[in-house]
């Protein structure tokens, strides 16, 4: 490889890395003349990359869009991350992010060189996914989406609720989340007049309109805030243990709203169903050999009735 092609790939590199370059900056990263870089430029140019320019003081170099995707210049570090991230997201479900995921991988792995492929290789041997069911996502939902939180358009759509309660919703995106498995919408929603966090699988009819809103200074992208929006069976509870103890028992999510109390600790719960929250409470309860306390309430009377299930389908198990 010649002198100038490998600092052209430099130069392709660099202008990758962010948006606009000055002439003055190039140079110095390249280690060569501003005429040199302007060469170099032409040259990138002619070899079909888009790359444009703006005078004045406040102008610069950048990589334009066009039809040809320049190659990906990355260092060892940055394939194998890569790497992980594309197999994390392939072997994590079988949707079509999933399947996009595989084919990028697969891509990437082919232009690898012998020492990263090696690498990557034995990254993928030594790991394995479990299985797990993820919500399938649409890609172009998730693309509208980023557009029209990048250019601050409204969106609407109808949305279903845990509770299988539909409505809809006009909303001004702020922040896409994801967590475990699940992707999430952080959003201001016009009706309600606050922030609300929907899940992606429960949209519909979703379609961005040609309203552009002015941003918003948003809450802590945390999902502790939307927990009753994002379960149907809520209930606040207490045990007899440390903040310790619960903290490496209760979910991610449940962390800001632990509540210290004389007894023990207070926190809130949630699931789908009241009877997946009585197994997850006594689960608890048995592992810290501690009871719990239930509110004097109408969810309490429900988690109740539900643990008595629980209890009743075990005593006709263990009977025989």
């Amino acid at each position: 490889m010649t002198n100038a092609t490998h600092r052209a790939l430099q130069l392709l590199g660099l202008l990758q890395s962010r948006d606009t370059w000055h002439s003055r900056e190039l140079a110095d990263r390249l280690e060569v003349s501003e005429r040199t870089v302007r060469r170099d430029i032409t040259r990138l140019r002619e070899m079909g990359y888009p790359v444009d320019s703006d005078r004045g003081t406040d102008g610069g170099y950048r990589l334009g869009t066009g039809r040809k995707l320049p190659p990906l210049l990355l260092v060892a570090e940055e394939a194998v991350a890569l790497v992980a991230c594309l197999r994390m997201g392939a072997t994590n479900g079988g949707d079509l992010l999933g399947e996009a995921a595989l084919r990028a991988l697969m891509k990437i792995e082919q232009v690898m060189s012998p020492a990263l492929r090696t690498t990557t290789s034995t990254l993928n041997a030594a790991t394995h996914a479990l299985p797990r069911r993820r919500a399938e996502i649409s890609i172009t939902l998730l693309q509208e989406l980023a557009r029209a939180q990048q250019d601050h358009y409204l969106v609407r759509f109808r949305y279903r609720r845990a509770d299988g309660e539909e409505t809809d919703r006009e909303a001004e995106p702020h922040r896409l989340m994801t967590q475990g498995a699940l992707w999430y919408l952080q959003a201001f929603d016009r009706a309600r007049k606050d922030w609300r966090v929907f899940r992606l699988d429960r949209m519909e009819s979703f379609h961005v309109t040609s309203w552009q809103f002015t941003p918003r200074v948003a809450p802590p992208s945390n999902f502790e805030k939307d927990l009753c929006e994002l379960y149907s069976c809520t209930l606040r509870v207490e045990i007899e243990a440390t903040e310790q103890q619960i903290l490496h028992r209760i979910p991610a999510p449940y962390h800001a709203e632990l509540e210290v109390t004389p007894y023990g600790c207070r926190f809130l719960v949630g699931a789908n169903r009241w009877d997946d929250l009585a197994w997850h409470l006594l689960w608890v309860s048995r592992d810290l050999g501690r009871p719990i306390l239930l509110p004097d309430s109408p969810e309490a009377a429900e988690c109740r009735d539900a643990m008595k299930r629980i209890a009743a389908n075990a005593n006709e198990i263990a009977q025989g």
